[in-house]
């Protein structure tokens, strides 16, 4: 039961023993390996990491994020999600209607400086109240752009038309699951100067065989200790959600990386996740009423069986 999260594990050795240091766009510097494939068996399990904590209600309520459609971060919010609070709040202080002190580099400043944290965490808690409570500072700051959500439900096209890749694929899976052409794609060149952050996680592609649906992911940009945790537990978890309205058993996710990293300011945190044993994966229980996955809220889907080591905290770079 343990040897889906074997695979996240010799990732992170993998990267250490084989990587090259890089330098990156945040500045924090990276240990990098590109070009990494990952085979995660659904029915072993459901892929939420043990040797540290991964919050289930985060990675669920991203997704049902993604699925709405919604690139604002209210939704986010108004869930006790703040994942992508840090993208917003770079857009606001950096407009000319912040008017506060100075939060240039506010993600490594906030780390190094008790007073400067103070003040970081009060800019902070205003964004967030303000995205909630005022509509229109929500539409101008809580926004992020066109990132994953609108390109899986509303992609553009040169003709103006809208694409709604997310149900159309739904659609042929049910009509034609030979099909291989059931692909997803959040990378989109054209909106790509708009977006807080332009998709790391940026195509994914269906496959049914022997009445089991599986999922394959392209990720051009992987933050292994942060980021690939939740990759591998949402994407596992649509894979359940569109299997489960298709009445197909899940199969694998695979997880193909290209620029795979470790931060070098998370080392001190993987060796600790290292020297971790995996316990048994918990199995994903999903509400059987509801049949359509645009219809499935948090209170649909939980993990049963949870018993992870202890959270492991460490920085993002933005």
């Amino acid at each position: 039961m343990v040897s889906s999260e074997q695979a996240y594990l010799q990732l992170l050795k993998d990267v250490l023993e084989k990587g090259e240091k890089k330098e990156d766009r945040t500045g924090t510097g990276t240990i990098s390996l590109f070009g990494y494939q990952m085979r995660f068996p659904l029915s072993e399990g459901f892929p939420l990491l043990t040797t540290k904590r991964v919050p289930f209600k985060l990675v669920a309520s991203e997704l049902l994020w993604f699925i709405k459609g919604d690139s604002n971060i209210r939704y986010l919010l108004e869930n006790n999600n703040n994942i992508w609070n840090e993208w917003a709040f770079k857009r606001w202080i950096e407009s000319d209607e912040y008017t506060g002190p100075d939060m240039t580099n506010f993600a490594h400043r906030a780390l190094a400086d008790e007073q400067f944290a103070a003040q970081y965490e009060e800019q902070l808690t205003y964004f967030k109240q303000q995205v909630l409570e005022d509509d229109q500072f929500a539409e101008k700051y809580g926004d992020l752009g066109n990132v994953y959500g609108k390109q899986w439900r509303e992609w553009k096209t040169t003709l103006g038309d809208v694409i709604d890749q997310l149900s159309d694929i739904i659609a042929t899976i049910k009509t034609n699951p030979d099909s291989r052409r059931l692909i997803i794609s959040a990378w989109n060149p054209e909106d790509v100067p708009t977006m807080a952050l332009p998709p790391c996680h940026t195509m994914f592609q269906f496959y049914v065989s022997n009445g089991k649906l599986s999922c394959q992911l392209y990720q051009r940009s992987a933050d292994i200790f942060l980021g690939i945790p939740f990759n591998i537990a949402s994407y596992a978890l649509l894979t359940h959600l569109i299997a489960h309205e298709c009445g197909l058993e899940v199969g694998d996710f695979i997880h193909t990386l290209g620029d795979a990293h470790i931060y070098v300011n998370h080392l001190d945190q993987i060796e600790t996740q290292l020297s971790r044993e995996p316990r048994a994966l918990p199995t994903l229980q999903l509400n059987k009423d509801k049949q359509s996955i645009f219809d499935f809220e948090l209170s649909d889907m939980q993990v049963v069986g949870y018993d992870p080591h202890p959270t492991i905290k460490a920085p993002v770079a933005v």
